[in-house]
């Protein structure tokens, strides 16, 4: 992927990882779009990086990712790297009496809609790299977080197969799989004790300008890893990869 020169959308960019995300790719160069729920949240990104371009939407719900596709067609229909990044962890047991409802809208953002807008930017026809941010908890399960981590391991799946199936559109796709780190993901002051989101951003920077398709950091580096040695000779015995 290269760095710089790029028109890049960052779903859940105003916050996080996503945030940190948005603050290097533009200082690498590129014009960032970013969209989240929370208009308060994307003003003060805005207001902190001034170059940036917002946009509200609730990604959970399958109207509002057409309403940010068709946005993007009417406006930035040179749009060329998405990065699929927005997503909600819940800390819940399956006794609990929302566990269902809780369920239901992180599948809803944390897969659906990655899912959904992959389907819908690989038509847009300037699309050169997708990037789906996964988790390290795709490999190893948290179960406090039962429905998170099984999310993650749906995206770690399903972004092998269109990295693979996008070749023929020459469409990049990269994984992102950080450990936990020092964000407000499932509440604030759970993460405290992690890494910062900026060693994260620097590493995986370090990654992309190696060429490097998936992108670890700390303890996510040895599941990914381990996993690979186990999989990759079988994923392409069955996918006819030489």
């Amino acid at each position: 992927m290269k760095l710089s020169g790029n028109k890049i959308l960052i779903t859940g960019g105003a916050s996080g990882i996503g945030l940190g995300l948005t603050e290097r790719f533009l200082k690498e160069g590129n014009q960032v779009l970013i969209c989240g729920r929370r208009e308060d949240v994307l003003a003060a990104a805005k207001a902190k990086f001034q170059g940036i371009e917002t946009f509200v939407c609730d990604l959970g719900q399958e109207q509002e990712r057409i309403r940010l596709f068709e946005w993007i067609k009417m406006e930035h229909s040179d749009l060329n790297v998405l990065v699929n990044n927005a997503g909600i962890q819940n800390w819940m047991k399956l006794g609990d009496g929302d566990f269902y409802q809780k369920a239901a809208n992180e599948i809803a953002i944390n897969a659906m809609a990655p899912v959904h807008l992959a389907s819908l930017f690989a038509g847009l026809g300037s699309i050169h790299t997708i990037m789906n941010v996964s988790s390290g908890l795709a490999f190893v399960p948290l179960t406090q977080v039962p429905v998170y981590c099984a999310t993650k391991a749906f995206i770690r799946s399903f972004t092998l197969s269109i990295r693979h199936l996008l070749k023929d559109k020459n469409i990049e796709v990269v994984e992102i799989i950080p450990p936990a780190l020092n964000t407000d993901l499932g509440a604030k002051g759970l993460h405290d004790a992690y890494p910062p989101v900026s060693e994260f951003i620097a590493s995986i920077f370090e990654q992309l300008k190696d060429g490097r398709n998936e992108l670890t950091f700390g303890t996510s580096e040895p599941r990914a890893k381990a996993n690979n040695e186990a999989v990759v000779p079988y994923f392409n015995m069955m996918n006819g990869i030489k």
